[in-house]
C-alpha cells in the first residue's frame, strides 16, 4: 500500500524571510518563486531545458549510476551576478562523509541556459533573501542541476543521508518529477527533535534551508511508469568564499 503523498507547508510570499530566520526552513509555491524572483513560468520552464543532456556523475562510492549533474559557482554582490572560473566542488568530510574530502570535477551549466535573464534574476533573488536574513553580503553560490533515475532499481536523491551542506543557506527546486513514486523530503532541527516531512511535486517549488539549523535528506525513487526521473536545481550561498577556499589542506 503507497504510503500518502504529504502536501508542502507553502509560506506566504510575504512573509517568507520572516518564516526561514524563524523556523530556519520555508518551502514556497512556484506561483510565489514566480512573483518574487519576477520570473513567468514560461521563463522558468525554458530554464527547464538544461536537464535534457546532463552527464552521469562519475563519484558515486556506492557504485550507483542513477545520478547525472552539472556544476558552476557564481558570486552575488550588491544584486550584480558574475559567474565565477570553473572549480571543482568539494566538501569536508564533517558534512558529506561518503563523497567529502576529495576534489570533484563535473561538467559546468551550458551556457545558453547560464545567459537566460531568467537565470540571474533567481541568483539574485536568493541572494536578496540570503541578505534579509543574514544581513547585506557577498554571496559564493554553488549551482548544482541534479537528475536521478532508476537505473539501478531505485535512485537516492541523497546518498550522504540526512546532512547539512555547509553553507549559510541551501534552496533547493524541484524542476520535474516524472513517473516516479517516493521522494520525500525530510527537514530536522539540527539540535531538536522537531521535524517536517512532504513531497515536492509543483515543478519550480522551493525549499529553503538554514543551513546551520536543520540537517535535511530526500527519500529514493522508485519507477511507476516507463521514464522515471527527479530533476532538481540545489543552489548554496555562502559568505566569506567558496567552500573549501580555507578549509582544503
Amino acid at each position: 500500500m503507497n504510503q500518502p503523498v504529504l502536501s508542502p507547508p507553502y509560506a506566504s510570499p510575504a512573509h517568507l524571510i520572516e518564516a526561514l530566520s524563524q523556523q530556519g526552513q520555508a518551502v514556497l509555491s512556484a506561483q510565489g518563486v514566480g512573483e518574487l524572483a519576477q520570473c513567468s513560468e514560461p521563463e522558468l520552464a525554458a530554464l527547464g531545458a538544461g536537464w535534457s543532456d546532463l552527464p552521469s556523475d562519475a563519484y558515486l562510492k556506492d557504485g550507483g549510476r542513477y545520478r547525472r549533474r552539472r556544476h558552476s559557482c557564481f558570486v552575488v554582490d550588491g544584486g550584480h551576478l558574475a559567474q565565477s572560473a570553473h572549480r571543482a566542488h568539494w566538501q569536508p568530510l564533517a558534512y558529506n562523509a561518503l563523497h567529502g574530502g576529495m576534489q570533484r570535477w563535473f561538467e559546468p551549466m551550458r551556457a545558453d541556459i547560464v545567459a537566460l535573464p531568467a537565470w540571474s534574476r533567481l541568483l539574485c533573488w536568493l541572494a536578496g533573501v540570503a541578505d534579509g536574513v543574514w544581513g547585506r553580503k557577498t554571496w559564493f553560490v554553488e549551482a548544482h542541476q541534479f537528475r536521478i533515475d532508476t537505473t539501478d532499481g531505485i535512485g537516492r536523491p541523497t546518498p550522504e543521508g540526512a546532512h547539512r551542506d555547509g553553507v549559510d543557506m541551501v534552496a533547493v527546486f524541484l524542476v520535474e518529477r516524472h513517473q516516479i513514486k517516493g521522494g520525500e523530503t525530510r527537514v530536522f532541527d539540527a539540535d531538536g527533535p522537531n521535524g517536517r516531512r512532504f513531497t515536492l511535486t509543483e515543478p519550480w517549488s522551493l525549499l529553503l534551508l538554514d543551513d546551520a539549523r536543520v540537517i535535511h535528506e530526500t527519500t529514493p525513487i522508485q519507477p511507476d511508469g516507463d521514464n522515471p526521473y527527479r530533476d532538481t536545481l540545489v543552489l548554496t550561498l555562502r559568505a566569506g568564499g567558496f567552500q573549501g577556499d580555507n578549509e582544503r589542506p
